[in-house]
């Protein structure tokens, strides 16, 4: 059998689903050719079921992994985003190097068997527990890289820059002090990073918030970054909270994302991070802007953050995908399906982000958030095409669930019913199998170095 070729009797193309499709990619992992209507040739294997795209995961917090679960209990008459951050700044105190790099490891094991294969990592853990750069100040994003390289999962490494507390350059708090880096220090880091960020890595820049990065500094980070490398990433928290969107008001008398528009060259480089709260004209503009919305259902609904109304900015034609962020769960179906599961409970209506050119809401979501998910992480992850990565999903035509249906009605199960990966007989990077019928090479091992991490961090 041929290591380099599959057919699949149905496949979801960028054009929609296509049936007997061979694909073909080289020795770098790189789609060559994607022809429907072919023949299957004898010494090729096929596909077990429908074959899907890679689903790009635009937005993660790897070390957050770690204490997922932990924080459902009440600590604060009024719970809110706030408090839980707390809780997170204490847990980002205690990783050292090898937590971080174990849980990521483990991270990046569940999120390929989830369907993910590739990730957006908005990494600010940078200095020691006293706030002092390590010996090499790339030391965690090394980490990061090298949990990537491990498991099998593409990677757009987005190191944070952090200096504030709040808008208008308010001082920084002591427990942030693991993230802080001024501007040069930035620009440094990032030149060191840029050789090491080939192949199926990609480097990038996440501002953390309006709140945490001066306009100055912003301005002078990103202007650094496009030196380095023009089509870089450019990825930003923005809007998550009421509170964010009151204090901004307060501080530049505009909301945070019309302020970012106004201030930055907003284009298709850019992913703004949740912009949960927007007026009308803001979703406008940020839809024809051709940045990417980046959605994170699990966890906006996890933090309370409220709903993105969807709606208007798909009719805008925005661009979105999704993130696992906080990683409550990693699940691409899970994200897919609270995303319209919301629209839903805010509107009163069924099948709201369906479309008169996609009335299949499977079929519009997983297209929207692979093309989405591809554009925010700057590599070519954008589906089942020529020239693009070789990053798939073989859904398992076997399972009873999913036994004797067409593709999209396949993905409509495997999306809107709660099967987990049961439904996943494969997943591929680079053409490489990274998962078969749910199982990763690196699955116990990460797992063991995991639960040593976490228990080392929760030790009092």
């Amino acid at each position: 059998m041929s290591d380099n070729h599959l057919f699949a009797p149905q496949a979801l193309l960028p054009s929609g689903w296509a049936r007997d499709v061979l694909l073909a990619w080289d020795t770098e992992g790189v789609l060559t050719i994607v022809q429907p209507e072919a023949r299957p040739p004898a010494h090729v294997d096929r596909a077990a079921g429908p074959v899907l795209p890679g689903m790009p995961n635009l937005h993660s917090h790897a070390f957050q992994r770690g204490f997922a679960g932990l924080t459902e209990y009440r600590s604060a008459a009024d719970d809110s985003f706030w408090s839980w951050r707390d809780l997170m700044y204490r847990f980002a105190l205690r990783l050292s190097p090898d937590t971080l790099e174990a849980i990521a490891t483990q991270l990046y094991v569940e999120m390929l068997r989830a369907g993910y294969t590739s990730v957006c990592e908005f990494q600010y853990v940078h200095h020691d527990p006293a706030g002092k750069p390590y010996a090499d100040p790339a030391e965690m994003s090394l980490r990061l890289l090298r949990a990537a390289e491990r498991t099998g999962i593409g990677i757009t490494l987005l190191p944070v820059l952090y200096q504030a507390s709040g808008f208008g350059g308010q001082a920084p708090q002591d427990n942030q002090r693991r993230f802080l880096h001024d501007t040069d220090a930035m620009l440094a880091l990032l030149s060191r990073l840029a050789p090491l960020c080939t192949g199926r890595a990609r480097l990038g820049l996440a501002p953390h918030s309006l709140r945490a990065v001066p306009r100055e500094s912003l301005q002078a980070a990103v202007a650094g970054l496009h030196r380095l490398d023009a089509t870089a990433p450019v990825h930003i928290h923005i809007a998550e909270q009421q509170r964010e969107v009151d204090e901004c008001i307060a501080w530049s008398g505009t909301r945070p994302v019309a302020w970012l528009l106004d201030h930055a060259e907003v284009d298709a480089r850019w992913c703004l991070v949740h912009a949960t709260h927007m007026d009308w004209d803001e979703r406008r503009r940020l839809a024809h802007s051709g940045a990417v919305a980046g959605i994170c259902p699990t966890t906006e609904a996890n933090l309370g953050d409220g709903v993105f109304d969807a709606a208007p900015y798909l009719a805008q034609a925005g661009a979105w995908g999704i993130g696992s962020d906080s990683h409550a769960s990693v699940s691409v179906a899970e994200e897919l399906r609270l995303f319209e599961y919301g629209q839903r409970l805010a509107l009163q209506k069924r099948n709201v982000l369906a479309s008169d050119t996609d009335p299949q809401v499977a079929d519009r979501l997983y297209h929207d958030a692979v093309a989405g998910g591809a554009r925010a992480a700057g590599r070519p992850v954008a589906g089942l095409a020529a020239g693009q990565q070789a990053d798939f999903v073989v859904l398992d035509g076997s399972h009873p669930a999913l036994a004797g249906l067409s593709g999209a009605q396949a993905l409509a199960v495997h999306v809107f019913t709660n099967h987990g990966h049961e439904t996943l007989a494969q997943v591929r990077t680079a053409g490489r199998v990274r998962v078969h019928h749910g199982a990763h090479a690196l699955q116990a091992e990460a797992g063991r170095a995991f639960a040593a991490a976490r228990a080392s961090l929760l030790a009092d």
